[in-house]
């Protein structure tokens, strides 16, 4: 790993109220971070405030420690990016534990390496596109269309239309039929 004339500056995420960051607070406190940043969000969520926090807070010479990399990136592009980002600004980074713990990607055969996960990633991520895109025209050529089936089949519009004109209560008509007023409205007005 890089030797730091700066801080160590730790970065914890858990992904719910209910997780302990304490494991990840240890490793990092045992691995000689100053200070340690913690989120409490999903892999999922890009809105990272703490994350954010420890980017700004951290100065070249420093290096951004986490415990583990799924605590850190979200993808592997969201790794590659966010790497590259601390490498313009002269800050390293240190994985404790689990892949890339053994690689430093502040040398030149640890850039290589993650260039390289990056550049998979990338391409693993266009394939899929292209499987899906696939899959979609193939679904349309078979006539089938995609999305959340209609709830408002002729049927029923034809029975809302009949209890409507006796009368009925736009409410007692959606609960018959099992569906929601804003349903029922948006059927009957696109039948008018």
């Amino acid at each position: 790993m890089a030797t730091t004339t700066g801080h160590l500056i730790g970065y914890a995420r858990v992904s719910t109220d209910e997780q302990e960051a304490q494991l990840q607070h240890d490793a990092l406190t045992g691995a000689g971070c100053s200070r340690i940043f913690t989120d409490t969000a999903s892999g999922k969520n890009t809105d990272r405030p703490e994350l954010t926090t420890a980017l700004d807070y951290a100065r070249p010479g420093d290096t951004l420690c986490v415990w583990k990399l799924d605590r850190f990136a979200r993808s592997l592009i969201d790794l590659v990016t966010l790497v590259d980002s601390l490498a313009a600004r002269g800050i390293g980074f240190k994985v404790l534990t689990g892949a890339m713990a053994s690689i430093d990607p502040n040398t030149p055969d640890g850039r290589l390496m993650l260039q390289v996960v990056g550049a998979m990633a990338e391409f693993e991520r266009s394939l899929i596109k292209d499987r899906t895109r696939a899959g979609l025209d193939a679904a349309r050529a078979q006539g089938r269309v995609g999305g959340r089936p209609a709830v408002m089949d002729a049927d029923k519009l034809a029975a809302a239309k009949a209890r409507k004109g006796k009368g009925e209560s736009v409410t007692a008509i959606a609960k018959a039929l099992g569906v929601s007023r804003a349903t029922l409205y948006r059927a009957l007005s696109e039948a008018e």
